[in-house]
């Protein structure tokens, strides 16, 4: 897990996982969950940093690719992830052990 700081505040969070992998030549690959910034912290480059450090850390550890995953269909969010330079365009499934959250 990744966090943002300011004034000996976390105001930004986000998990960074890098993935063992036998594809691509045996590269590793990373995955992003759980980006979240404080409200009252948003569009100060608290959460541009925080993503611009967890790809960093993904090319540091030879990464082939970094995947961000949203459950946020907020065009605003989108934008945010897209204006960070990720590209939206694999298509996701998963299954849930727990119903999703309302």
């Amino acid at each position: 897990m990744l966090g943002g700081w300011h004034d000996d505040e976390i105001v930004a969070s986000c998990t960074l996982v890098v993935i063992p992998n036998l594809t691509r030549g045996g590269m590793s690959y990373a995955l992003i969950e759980n980006v979240v910034t404080a409200a009252s912290h948003r569009k100060r480059g608290f959460g541009r940093a925080l993503l611009e450090r967890a790809v960093s850390i993904a090319w540091q550890h030879g990464c082939y690719k970094a995947m961000l995953l949203t459950g946020s269909t907020e065009p605003a969010t989108l934008a945010f992830h897209r204006g960070v330079g990720f590209e939206q365009n694999k298509t996701g499934f998963q299954i849930r052990r727990l119903p999703v959250r309302i």
